[in-house]
């Protein structure tokens, strides 16, 4: 199965008072450090594999450089990461201008011509633009550097590169915002013709200088004006309609697509295909590699793969602090089969799961099932699982649901 790849390029312009990623503001100084570490650590991918007990494949059919803000680096900096993937990693048919799916997050008004000229020739095909708004207001508000204007230069910009799938980001539940500004924004997204539009609620957690804020009832941040929670979800909810009224369609909680620009690389992470991640704070999941015994047999049936992070500090990550590493159980694989595979708006095939983790692995699960169908967070047709529109809401409350659950259990069928 190939692997994807995702590098963390954790450098902004600013730093957005939403933002709870382990990202920042650096001196370019450091850019070139972290360049080669990211540089040594592809090269040294396979003996990272094999040292986490992970089975490593060279072929690769989705890269997604993220962040941050990767095109803040300079062309030279751009251009040597994709050329070390290239020389560590196969892609169909052997180069960087392929058929997968070549994706780089950026911040508008970072695309000058010597960057989308350095994106084009590396083979980038799709592009993730951090807009989070198109109200001048509300972007300035959370410390966003674009305009409108600037957005709708850059999505020209790319087309007229020859790159036409782009995804827009949108956040309902920033100051300032109400459902008519909202309005706003979902029309100029949907005029601006892209294929994809990720919308996600503000979180407000102590991971933000924003977040604290608002828990702190203060109002630096613009935090007093943060919607509350009822407006928020209403902001969600009319996106998903008016979204899919426009041919966007929601495929994932926070994800909606025209009709096959579905973003395969983050399908990855929700179908548990492996991926490696390199950089600050990333993360990877790979198939475990089996661990013989003397008699040359798996000695653990049970691990079904192995999950390893880099720190979240540069200056950690740089020096090689090691990171964490998880074996995954055939029984949280179980788990995450489930809570993952519910992010999709196709659900989860209980016939499918049978098959792969056995014909009695869904019986634990059948009280939690039971009892969230009646609560109208799940449905259920024809053996296939999925998330009402109001179990999107309250997506964390249903995923806690299969996390080890207890026994005994009970005998519903499912």
């Amino acid at each position: 199965m190939p692997l994807g790849l995702y590098v963390s390029v954790p450098f902004c312009r600013t730093k957005c008072s939403y933002c709870n990623f382990a990202s920042g503001v650096f001196s370019r100084a450091v850019f070139e450090r972290y360049v080669d570490r990211l540089c040594a650590d592809i090269e040294n991918a396979e003996s990272t594999a094999s040292r986490k007990g992970g089975f490593f494949e060279r072929n690769v059919d989705s890269i997604y450089l993220g962040g941050g803000t990767p095109t803040i680096l300079d062309v030279t900096q751009l251009k040597r990461l994709f050329v070390t993937v290239a020389q560590n990693f196969r892609l169909p048919p052997g180069d960087l201008q392929s058929p997968a799916e070549i994706t780089a997050e950026c911040a508008p008004g970072t695309l000058t011509p010597p960057i989308l000229d350095a994106l084009v020739e590396c083979g980038v095909n799709r592009v993730s633009l951090g807009v989070q708004s198109f109200v001048d207001q509300e972007a300035r508000a959370v410390g966003r550097l674009h305009t409108r204007a600037i957005v709708l230069e850059d999505i020209e910009s790319l087309r007229a590169a020859g790159i036409s799938n782009i995804n827009v980001d949108l956040i309902a539940g920033l100051p300032h915002q109400n459902a008519a500004s909202w309005q706003t924004s979902l029309d100029d997204v949907i005029s601006s013709d892209v294929p994809h539009v990720s919308v996600y609620m503000l979180e407000v957690d102590e991971d933000s200088r924003l977040g604290r804020e608002v828990m702190a009832g203060g109002t630096r941040y613009h935090a007093h004006f943060v919607p509350d929670d009822d407006l928020t979800v209403e902001l969600y909810t009319a996106a998903c309609e008016k979204l899919d009224s426009a041919g966007i369609r929601q495929y994932e909680i926070s994800n909606f697509a025209r009709e096959g620009n579905e973003s395969r690389h983050n399908l990855r992470y929700w179908t548990r295909q492996p991926y490696l991640g390199f950089g600050v704070d990333a993360h990877s999941m790979l198939l475990s590699r089996p661990v013989c015994d003397s008699d040359g047999e798996g000695s653990d049936a049970r691990v079904a793969a192995v999950r390893f992070a880099s720190p979240d500090s540069l200056e950690a990550h740089i020096s090689g602090v090691p990171g964490t590493r998880t074996v995954v159980s055939r029984q949280a694989a179980l788990e995450e089969s489930f809570f993952l595979g519910l992010r999709l708006n196709r659900g989860v095939d209980l016939a499918c799961i049978r098959r792969e983790f056995g014909a009695n692995a869904i019986e634990p699960f059948s009280d939690a099932i039971v009892e969230l169908i009646q609560a109208g967070l799940l449905s259920l047709q024809a053996r296939v699982l999925r998330l009402t529109a109001r179990g999107r809401l309250l997506s964390n409350e249903v995923f806690q649901r299969f996390l080890t659950p207890e026994v005994p259990v009970s005998k519903a069928k499912l």
